[in-house]
């Protein structure tokens, strides 16, 4: 799909991340002719994003709060390489509309959109308020944070148990708790506060009403400076371990035609009304045919790679182009969507504790053939460092049907090979066999319950266990 942009175009951009995101952006400044400044840690002298940049700064020791948390040395860097501007990828800085106003105030441009839209949709409960705002229907909870477990069992007792205790700042699970009655809810107000503390350096918390088997819906909205704005489809990322994304696919099998127009319509409208740009993504849980808000993230998402390849969009580089001031080639009309595709997260990760695996990979063979798509920063010899997220690969799939896709996939796995350290690759061959991801009648409760079967005894007649039979 052809795109239409301003005349000036970055001539050098720094990538402020590391790993599998920092090579995709890499490869697309490239493809556009636009010279690259890596980042590193001490830690990531040899990863490959360092390899393949045209020039490499190393801006702190191993620990992420020295170095990829290090908003002065990634200046600096860019100062000292004259870059114009810099793309902030994943997790780290790139949703800290702080970080986001530094690139700005020394005249480079953050690749990302507006520091107002990232602090309001960066912070849980005033994303709410911008929701209903919006007209998006949220879940019934708290009006704002809870200060005190007396507050908390007062909102609980009535709005009804279950409910869910979530940090207001940050994601990933984190400060994020289930409780099912008032002594639960006083065991774990405070170590949810703790965590969002730890965490996020912030300690705010609110309550909301906890859905008992939601799918996890989300939109990939894309828009410009100029008052564009459309929607690259729906991805389903429902399959969670512990709040943690394992499996996307795209398109949801959950969503009907109808559904489905219905709420593009209505996040288009209200994505121009918020007056958003660049990427972003917008998060709901459905249930019985409605979807509740729960958040927006304000950055490219992990699994944007199945986006683009039922769209042919490639987001990264339109992301480029907004942020060089162009406009976007096409309307939602000329959006077509083909196919399915999947994405399964390559962790580095005991595939039955789930304990990080660092150490140094023997040997290395990823799947290829058609309709694969593998973006990984690794290679044989490689050592995966312990100071960062566990994520080593994504394993991106695409069928004309559904099936097709869940076909290729299945082969992919069997086809990859990774030594030297233990991974999920052993689970996701378990998932793809299995008539709940077959059938895609799964929910978010639905991985923990399958990993507690298959870590239970044969003899086992647990609830969950009776649900999900292990292979």
């Amino acid at each position: 799909m052809n795109c239409l942009f301003r005349e000036f175009m970055f001539s050098k951009i720094l990538i402020a991340n590391r790993g599998e995101i920092a090579l995709r952006i890499l490869r697309a400044c490239k493809e556009m002719g636009i010279s690259t400044v890596a980042v590193h840690s001490t830690a990531d002298s040899d990863a490959m994003h360092v390899k393949l940049a045209d020039e490499s700064v190393c801006i702190g020791p191993s620990l992420s709060c020295d170095s990829y948390l290090n908003i002065p040395a990634i200046i600096s860097a860019a100062e000292v390489s004259g870059a114009e501007a810099i793309h902030p990828g994943v997790g780290f800085l790139s949703e800290n509309s702080y970080f986001a106003n530094v690139v700005r105030d020394h005249k480079m441009v953050f690749i990302g959109p507006s520091s107002e839209h990232m602090d309001v949709m960066g912070n849980k409960v005033s994303a709410r308020e911008k929701a209903i705002e919006l007209g998006f229907d949220v879940i019934s909870g708290s009006l704002g944070i809870v200060s005190s477990e007396k507050d908390a069992a007062g909102i609980a007792k009535e709005i009804g148990f279950p409910v869910l205790i979530k940090a207001r700042s940050g994601g990933g699970g984190k400060g994020m708790r289930v409780v099912r009655s008032l002594d639960e809810l006083k065991e774990n107000f405070e170590i949810a506060k703790s965590e969002a503390e730890a965490s996020f350096g912030d300690d705010g918390v609110y309550i909301e009403r906890f859905l008992s088997k939601p799918r996890h819906i989300e939109l990939q909205m894309l828009g410009d400076t100029h008052g564009n704005m459309v929607c690259l489809g729906d991805r389903d990322c429902s399959l969670q371990k512990k709040h943690q994304k394992v499996f996307e696919e795209s398109p949801s099998p959950a969503l009907s035609r109808d559904e489905r127009e219905y709420i593009f319509e209505k996040a288009i409208s209200a994505m121009k009304d918020f007056g958003y740009y660049s990427a972003g993504t917008l998060e709901f849980l459905y249930e019985d045919g409605k979807f509740y808000f729960i958040e927006m993230n304000t950055r490219i998402q992990v699994e944007h790679p199945i986006t683009e390849m039922i769209t042919g969009i490639d987001i990264v580089k339109e992301q480029i182009r907004i942020a060089s001031g162009g406009k976007l080639g096409f309307s939602q009309k000329d959006v077509r969507f083909r196919g399915h595709a999947m994405e399964c997260r390559i962790n580095a990760e005991d595939p039955m504790t789930f304990l990080p695996q660092p150490g140094k990979i023997i040997d290395y063979l990823a799947p290829g053939g058609p309709n694969v798509r593998v973006d990984s920063f690794i290679f044989s010899g490689y050592t995966i460092p312990p100071y960062y997220d566990s994520l080593i690969a994504k394993l991106i799939t695409y069928g004309n049907t559904r099936e097709e896709c869940l076909m290729t996939m299945k082969r992919a796995l069997d086809e990859y090979v990774i030594t030297g350290v233990k991974t999920l690759i052993p689970l996701h061959q378990r998932l793809a066999l299995n008539e709940g991801i077959v059938s895609g009648s799964y929910d978010t409760n639905w991985l923990d319950g399958f990993i507690f079967s298959l870590q239970c005894p044969p003899e086992c007649s647990s609830h969950w266990c009776s649900l999900n039979k292990a292979i």
